[in-house]
């Protein structure tokens, strides 16, 4: 892959667990194909009254915006960013209006209006996209709704703009590994160096600011493997972040909700804490999506890991027909983490339909054992995401996901049920019995569903449209058109 080097704060309006939220996420792709209807009925209220909530009382993990911890340290950051969040509301009380923030507001408003036209039509009955594409027109049961991901992906190509600030320099900003486990987030951070669709240089016009650090690059260069002092993560983080909002007006009119980071790293989600407007108000988006660890799928967004280890991926993607699969199921990998001991103590070398090995053996290819297997085993390991996941898919595997408190990348528009199996931890001593009572035709639907995902998941140097490149910053838009910002 091509690698590249490259305070006054003005004010929005918050409720009292966070800003503004148009429910667009969270019920667009989530309401089947036919019955979707975009509600703000039980959504917080810009002019609700903080009194009508609690600091001191427990919200609903599944509604609130922040979770309550008991550690009383997160827990009192909670309370102090809601206390800093009230306080921005009373100073925008009297302000003068923004009338680039409003523009760009404006604009998507309308996108919105749009999604929702097109979610009330009756064209949305059909399980395809009625709209003409050159390239690919969404179709199948691998989507929640078809038509609302094309709708909205189009709109995403002709309005969405992003502004990368350009303070920082190589290795630790702007550039980042393009191969081994970590490799999307290098591959994103240089693909927007020299994007030209959705790039703009004029931050007035950006929907969204991205923030170009590389925690993998972070703890390459400046993390002591013996002194092991994890806070290096904040201070590079917090002064970057200081900078960006005494330089530029555009974090402190939002408290970063309208800037995203990204990481493949394991602890990408621990280097947001050290900035706590960047851990709960911005969009993070990140492969470890662990809801167990206050991964929230209103703002955050779930990516693939990605193990790219050659120039040239088309050697990865591609198998054999089911009629050649003749393994039942397969998975090759260490025995670390919660899970994974519970599968070798339940299945390694004791079944010749379900192959686990800690090693492959000297004889056996990996790569060709995924691909002349009907099902792979993808258990988490020290984090919830995994390889090989992805590699399933490239191989023409059904994923068997297993894992705890995991959201697979893109489960806004993806369904996830169509194309892969989701076991769970308690289910893995009936893990053969699961795979068996799978009928031929239901394995043959999934395999061919298995075939359509892999597009989405492709890397393409220069990336093409809607691969994993484009449904990355797909999943951005989503979670801007899901926030409005009050100017």
């Amino acid at each position: 892959m091509r690698e590249i080097f490259k305070s006054n704060p003005s004010c929005l309006a918050f409720t009292l667990f966070g800003f503004l939220f148009l429910g667009l996420i969270t019920v667009l792709f989530s309401a089947g194909h036919s019955n979707f209807i975009l509600s703000f009925a039980s959504l917080p209220s810009s002019t609700a009254s903080s009194s009508s909530n609690s600091t001191s009382s427990r919200p609903n993990p599944d509604t609130a915006l922040y979770p309550f911890f008991t550690d009383k340290k997160k827990q009192k950051a909670v309370e102090e960013m809601i206390k800093q969040l009230e306080a921005e509301s009373l100073l925008r009380r009297g302000k003068t209006r923004d009338e680039k923030l409003e523009k760009i507001e404006s604009g998507l408003a309308r996108a919105r209006a749009l999604i929702k036209q097109a979610a009330a039509s009756r064209l949305n009955r059909s399980r395809s996209s009625p709209l003409k594409d050159p390239d690919y027109v969404p179709h199948g049961d691998i989507y929640k709704n078809a038509y609302l991901f094309h709708r909205s992906y189009l709109l995403m190509e002709k309005r969405f703009k992003i502004y990368v600030y350009e303070e920082g320099e190589p290795p630790l900003f702007h550039y980042g590994p393009c191969k081994n486990i970590y490799a999307m987030e290098g591959l994103f951070l240089n693909f927007m160096e020299v994007d030209t669709r959705f790039r703009t240089y004029d931050p007035d016009q950006a929907h969204v600011f991205f923030l170009p650090f590389s925690v993998v690059m972070i703890l390459e260069h400046l993390f002591h493997p013996v002194i092991r002092d994890k806070a290096v993560l904040g201070r590079v983080i917090g002064d970057y972040v200081r900078m960006i909002s005494s330089k530029y007006p555009y974090w402190n009119r939002s408290l970063g909700a309208d800037h995203f980071m990204l990481s493949c790293h394991d602890w990408g989600p621990r280097s947001t804490w050290y900035v706590h407007q960047l851990y709960f108000t911005s969009i993070r988006v990140l492969c470890n999506a662990n809801t167990s660890e206050f991964f929230n799928p209103r703002k955050d967004a779930s990516i693939p890991e990605i193990n790219i280890r050659s120039d040239d991926i088309s050697t990865l993607t591609g198998g054999y027909p089911p009629s050649n699969r003749t393994v039942l199921a397969f998975f090759a990998g260490h025995s670390h983490g919660r899970l994974r001991p519970i599968l070798f103590q339940h299945w390694k070398g004791k079944d010749e339909d379900i192959l686990v090995y800690e090693e492959v053996p000297q004889d056996i290819s990996y790569q060709e054992m995924m691909k002349k297997s009907k099902y792979c085993l993808c258990p988490s390991g020290y984090e919830v995401a995994s390889p090989r996941i992805v590699e399933a898919i490239y191989a023409e595997c059904v994923p068997v996901l297993i894992s705890q408190s995991y959201i697979p990348p893109f489960s806004d528009v993806l369904n996830w049920d169509a194309f892969s199996i989701k076991v769970s931890v308690s289910d893995i001593p009936n893990l053969k019995k699961i795979l068996m009572n799978i009928s031929e035709e239901e394995y043959i639907e999934k395999y061919k569903r298995v075939k359509q995902v892999q597009q989405h998941f492709l890397v393409n140097d220069p990336p093409k449209r809607y691969d994993v490149f484009n449904m990355i910053i797909h999943s951005v838009w989503l979670r801007r058109l899901n926030l409005q910002i009050l100017y």
